[in-house]
């Protein structure tokens, strides 16, 4: 059984879409193994976003992932777990998402676009394992 992080982000959590979310996520088949609302500091998003440092927008996200709670979660799926959810997920900026998409129904650009997941195994593992020592979360053996 294959693992992954998922974040329903502070625009998200603050326009009241973390149930209808997480309803979706598990009417597609992956099971909630460990969920916390908890809010970032500046310093912690910036650590957790370290591999985008380089890139123009790194500031302004992680000030955006500091500035109100948010909501991790361990998911388990099947081996697909990480490309399908991904795909459930849609394009990283809302606008141009596939329809019937999270972020295509609960975000609103490139930034404020409702969730976060892993964009691969050595990712979901090291996401994994910020929020895990960050919150006291119980691991099972990560693939």
């Amino acid at each position: 059984m294959a693992h992954t992080l998922f974040i329903v982000k502070p625009d998200a959590v603050a326009a009241g879409h973390t149930g209808k979310i997480l309803a979706r996520i598990e009417a597609a088949g992956f099971a909630i193994r460990e969920m916390s609302l908890t809010r970032l500091t500046v310093d912690e998003a910036l650590r957790f976003y370290q591999v985008h440092e380089k890139r123009p927008f790194y500031r302004d996200l992680c000030d955006f992932m500091s500035s109100g709670p948010c909501v991790p979660c361990l998911l388990e799926g099947g081996v697909d777990a990480i490309e399908r959810l991904r795909n459930l997920m849609g394009a990283t900026d809302s606008r141009q998402a596939a329809p019937e998409t999270i972020r295509a129904e609960f975000g609103t650009d490139i930034q404020a676009n409702a969730v976060h997941g892993s964009d691969g195994p050595d990712t979901a593992r090291q996401e994994i394992g910020f929020f895990a020592a960050r919150l006291g979360w119980a691991l099972p053996a990560l693939r």
